[in-house]
C-alpha cells in the first residue's frame, strides 16, 4: 500500500514503507549532501536508518551549494 508524502512541497507517492535512508537512496540523493526537514524538525543523519516515512509527512531536502 503506498503512502503519499510531501517532498519539497509537493505530493510524492511511496509504494512501501521505507526509512529517510532508503527513500534518500531511491532519489540517488547521498545522505551527506543534505539536510532532512520531517514535519518542520530537522534530522541527525544519524537517524536516517530509523526514521520511517509514514503517510501525511512533510519532508524539506536542503542541499548546501558552494560558491564565490
Amino acid at each position: 500500500m503506498a503512502i503519499h508524502i510531501k517532498l519539497n512541497g509537493k505530493t510524492h507517492a511511496v509504494e512501501h514503507r521505507m526509512d529517510i535512508l532508503s527513500f534518500l537512496e531511491t532519489l540517488k540523493v547521498p545522505p551527506a549532501s543534505v539536510v532532512v526537514e520531517r514535519n518542520r524538525n530537522i534530522l541527525h543523519r544519524g537517524m536516517f536508518d530509523s526514521v520511517v516515512l509514514k503517510d501525511g509527512d512533510e519532508l524539506e531536502l536542503i542541499r548546501f551549494v558552494g560558491g564565490g
